[in-house]
């Protein structure tokens, strides 16, 4: 039976370099992002069921993201279909990947984890967190968005400050070192204590 450790934060936090240093201290690790990515592509499950919905949507065989983005700017309901056909499939892929597990512990990387009522099934959660001027500089410093985009999707997402609140584990993410070491602490004591489960 493998741990289950969710791995949370908002856009900009460092999610995705402090799954990495999981992956490279031993921990198996499921990225909810690639996974829509997966179910998206030529062949992926949710291929069928958006076409189906909407064929626009559907280009070469694969679902656009450009495309479903278009939809849903232009009709608030969309989304919700969109979500209903995506989560469950997503909800599979991720209990496959536990299923498959021969890690000791397995960190889900799930962007909106208290949003989609996710924590309910993790043994612990991990919230990764930064000021939120280093939070806007390096989102604006990737180039690939505006700061009304990152206003708007933050506005979406909980509140960093209460995702801390709800994690048994908080993960500061100023340098790749202090990430590290903390992510080194956090995994001896999950270790330690599966020893004496």
């Amino acid at each position: 039976m493998t741990f289950k450790l969710g791995l949370t934060g908002s856009i900009g936090m460092g999610k995705s370099s402090t799954a990495r240093i999981f992956a490279d201290l031993g921990c198996a690790v499921w990225d909810a992002d690639a996974a829509v990515h997966r179910l998206y592509t030529q062949g992926g499950p949710a291929v069928a069921p958006i076409a189906a919905l909407f064929p626009e949507a559907v280009v070469d065989g694969s679902v656009s993201r450009d495309a479903l983005k278009t939809l849903i700017s232009a009709n608030s309901q969309v989304l919700g279909q969109i979500e209903a056909i995506v989560h469950p499939l997503v909800a599979q892929d991720r209990a496959d990947f536990i299923a498959n597990s021969n890690s000791d512990v397995t960190v889900l990387d799930i962007p909106l984890l208290f949003e989609t009522g996710s924590e309910a099934t993790m043994d612990a959660i991990v919230c990764v967190s930064v000021p939120p001027e280093v939070q806007e500089a390096r989102v604006l410093a990737r180039g690939t968005m505006s700061r009304d985009t990152f206003e708007t999707i933050k506005r979406k997402q909980m509140p960093n400050d209460d995702k801390c609140k709800r994690s048994d584990y908080v993960v500061i993410t100023d340098t790749p070192e202090h990430a590290t070491s903390q992510v080194a602490a956090i995994l001896q004591t999950i270790r330690e204590g599966l020893k004496h489960a």
